[in-house]
């Protein structure tokens, strides 16, 4: 596989952070000439269903494609997608990723502990800054989705939950009943709400 620009996340799920991100990887791919394509990394693509893990690998890639069209029309067609699984042995994350995502390119990231693995292993690390970090953190947005799981009221769902993720991925988790499951995923099994 080509070398790329990499973003890397779980998009568990994909929210509103993750969209600054990817918008910002774009832009300055164009800035620079648009050289190499963008290569979206969903990680922990094997983790097992849970309140951290909800949505599977496929499903966080059509949110994200669903997003991607819905955003970046033309570019959403030179942007791939790629799943890569956890190794959880982080000295040797990089060269088992680069199997799934191609090898030294550079990573666009927010977080310096990733930076410094991709760096040591040879890569570009471009750093962007955190955009509203304490309400776009993915525990913070999944714990306000199980919150709204078991609510019919779509409108009243859609406009809690667009605070914190693009309106085509609230739009697609509801049609595609990404959002009750939920529910039934707290401790020890009982329904929430």
């Amino acid at each position: 596989m080509d070398s790329a620009m990499i973003v890397l996340g779980r998009f568990q799920p994909f929210h509103r952070g993750h969209a600054a991100m990817i918008s910002a990887a774009l832009e300055h791919l164009k800035a620079n000439g648009d050289k190499i394509p963008l290569r979206i990394c969903i990680g922990s693509s094997e983790a097992e269903s849970s309140l951290e893990n909800p949505w599977n690998a496929e499903e966080r890639e059509r949110m994200i494609q669903t997003w991607l069209d819905s955003n970046h029309g033309t570019e959403s067609r030179k942007t791939q997608i790629v799943q890569v699984p956890d190794l959880n042995d982080p000295p040797n994350y990089v060269r088992h990723a680069e199997k799934f995502h191609g090898t030294a390119g550079s990573i666009f990231t927010s977080d310096r502990g990733t930076a410094d693995l991709y760096e040591d292993a040879g890569w570009e690390a471009i750093m962007m800054q955190h955009e509203n970090r304490s309400n776009w953190q993915g525990w913070r947005v999944r714990a306000t989705m199980q919150m709204m799981s078991t609510i019919t009221d779509y409108e009243a769902v859609r406009s809690v939950l667009m605070e914190s993720i693009p309106e085509a991925v609230v739009d697609f988790l509801i049609e595609n009943d990404g959002l009750r499951r939920l529910a039934f995923m707290g401790h020890g099994g009982e329904p929430v709400g």
